[in-house]
């Protein structure tokens, strides 16, 4: 049988690349327990993507969303964070809505490629000039997440602030393999710019998921 595609999924299936129980490394977030959801497939690509094996979500099994629902509600903390690839490839609505009805805090994390769908407590938009975000996801994100890979990306980070809401909490997060290229700039940014704060992927020091 012909295996489904993203556009004929109805959300109640989803190519399930992992699911796990960690901390949160990055973000407003950063240091509070939750149940991680990586959704696969992505056709953003960027090309310093800590997780490429997310891209094709053939290489993922297709996973009943109730399943993966009952997944989270036996974990202790009572959030769940949903990444990917790419999660709004995907109709998100029947997914969050089961979340929410079983009392989980809901939490986005995306590129804003595609059209927003589902209910969502908080939403993480990490915008990506491959393929921009679409319009309708500025004003409805609560934390605006900005890669930084070189000093071309401050003015990038500034595009996109301009147009989420007053209330965003914005960030400038080191690409992983440029660090120590990269941190000096932000920190000296960051100090001129003080409306940014910076986030940094404390998972990785700490070496978990």
């Amino acid at each position: 049988m012909k295996r489904k595609t993203a556009i004929d999924l109805d959300g109640t299936m989803l190519p399930l690349m992992e699911e796990f129980y960690s901390v949160q490394g990055e973000g407003f977030h950063a240091g509070k327990p939750a149940y991680f959801v990586r959704i696969g497939g992505c056709d953003v690509g960027c090309y310093w993507c800590d997780v490429k094996e997310s891209w094709s979500a053939k290489l993922h099994p297709l996973a009943s969303a109730d399943q993966i629902i009952q997944n989270a509600i036996a974990c202790p903390a009572k959030a769940i964070v949903v990444t990917g690839g790419e999660p709004l490839m995907y109709p998100l609505d029947y997914f969050s809505k089961g979340l929410r009805a079983a009392g989980l805090q809901t939490y986005l994390e995306t590129s804003g490629s595609h059209p927003l769908s589902g209910e969502w407590d908080w939403i993480c938009l990490s915008p990506k000039k491959k393929s921009p975000p679409k319009g309708q996801i500025y004003p409805l994100a609560d934390e605006l997440k900005v890669i930084v890979f070189e000093a071309l990306d401050f003015e990038w980070a500034e595009q996109n602030a301009a147009l989420v809401g007053e209330k965003c909490y914005i960030s400038l997060q080191p690409e992983w393999s440029r660090m120590d290229k990269v941190i000096p700039l932000i920190v000296e940014y960051v100090l001129e710019h003080p409306r940014w704060n910076i986030s940094l992927q404390s998972h990785k020091f700490m070496h978990i998921p």
